[in-house]
């Protein structure tokens, strides 16, 4: 798909026709060339691929505002199993349905896609503050859990929380919250908001930055003050490492007793990271059955775990993913379940794996319902009618009701 980039951008319309192997930070860019006061909600990491990032339900920091990327596409190019090049008309509503979040790999292959520009102020607010356990972390994440889900929908504040060295005791871990926001306005409205809501966090007008919604982008990716934001057309990650993510949703907040039994499980493990991405706003409008995505309503937050480790090897990758996996036990009492839930865009192979035999189906339900709950059997449906001899598949496919692959 790499030659698969180009980007048309028709502010007229408010809308712009993205080819499937573009980069998220190339969206921005074009958007930002044509317009100061039209951005996309898409992810905040601009070297993920467009493709798989819209068909697998993209969310980024305005979600609470806009909703997904999959909530803003209006029409696609694909190409489906018989070699025939469609549109949303000749495609149908079906596969249409299934292409916004169910992932385009199960279904064809992805050309473009059609999306709906969103409003954005010509000045947002940025900040990041930090707090250790030292610095009463554990007390204002708590708040954290009762406000972020209802705050104003211009205002998303993502909460990470790592591990790292005391400045208090010399030799000792201790454990670091982070807030990192984007507001779709200004300071001073910004800070009526959070005196309000969130005084704990004791934010500051020093703590806050202005600036346009493309330069937020670069700031989220953590680029160095000054960056231009000529540096999203880069195609190169900031960070190439190895890594390991898994997901969770919850749906109730995390008592304080939680919240330190999880804080002193983290230390003992001392690489993975969580974080928690607040739901509420735009997202609990939306219907679970309106796209294949259905994290909707009843949602808090969705938990990213995150480790990254530069060393080679199974040994090293066997002992890292361990320890995310370890994690990932220790947060069980304090997420979904019933299904347990899952994101598909944070591809996750501990949830289940497809040989694409005869079990197909029955293996496919497994990480299925995780992935799309009620969706799910919908979209063995849509899978069944329009790719029959399961063409396109992978470990984690959508599957067919009747295996006849040729």
């Amino acid at each position: 798909m790499l030659n698969l980039r180009s980007i048309e951008v028709d502010v007229g319309s408010e809308t712009a026709w993205v080819q499937a192997g573009a980069t998220l930070g190339e969206v921005y860019y074009r958007i930002a060339e044509k317009s100061r006061t039209h951005g996309f909600p898409a992810g905040v990491c601009p070297t993920v691929g467009v493709g798989g990032h819209f068909s697998g339900g993209g969310y980024g920091n305005m979600m609470r505002k806009y909703g997904l990327s999959v909530d803003n596409i209006v029409d696609a190019q694909m190409v489906d199993v018989n070699g025939r090049l469609l549109d949303r008309e000749s495609m149908g509503e079906d596969l249409f349905w299934a292409i916004r979040g169910g992932g385009g790999a199960s279904f064809g292959v992805i050309l473009a896609y059609k999306i709906n520009l969103v409003p954005v102020p010509e000045t947002v607010t940025v900040f990041r503050v930090e707090k250790t356990l030292e610095q009463n972390a554990t007390e204002i994440v708590y708040k954290w859990e009762q406000v972020a889900p209802h705050l104003d929908e211009d205002l998303f504040i993502r909460l990470i929380i790592d591990v790292v060295n005391s400045t208090i005791q010399t030799g000792k871990k201790t454990i670091r919250a982070s807030f990192l926001a984007l507001f779709l306005g200004n300071t001073t409205r910004l800070l009526s908001i959070t005196n309000e809501s969130f005084p704990e966090l004791g934010l500051k007008p020093s703590d806050c930055i202005e600036m346009t919604w493309v330069e937020s982008v670069l700031y989220w990716t953590a680029f160095p003050t000054g960056t231009p934001v000529e540096a999203l057309l880069s195609r190169t990650p900031q960070v190439l490492t190895h890594l390991k993510r898994k997901s969770d949703y919850g749906k109730e907040p995390i008592p304080k007793e939680g919240l330190e039994y999880i804080f002193k499980k983290m230390i003992e493990l001392e690489r993975p990271a969580l974080t928690f991405n607040p739901y509420g706003g735009k997202m609990a409008e939306i219907s679970p059955a309106e796209t294949p995505f259905p994290h909707r309503a009843g949602n808090l937050w969705k938990i990213q775990y995150a480790t990254n480790w530069d060393e080679d090897g199974e040994e090293a990758a066997n002992y890292y993913i361990g320890l995310t996996r370890k994690l990932y036990d220790y947060m069980t009492p304090f997420v979904s379940k019933n299904p347990r839930e899952a994101f598909l865009n944070y591809r996750d192979l501990d949830l289940g794996i497809n040989h694409n035999g005869n079990a197909s189906y029955m293996e496919g339900t497994v990480y299925g319902v995780k992935y799309f709950k009620g969706n799910f059997k919908r979209l063995v449906r849509i899978k069944t009618k329009v790719d029959p001899g399961n063409f396109f598949r992978n470990e984690q496919s959508i599957p067919t009701l009747l295996h006849r692959r040729k």
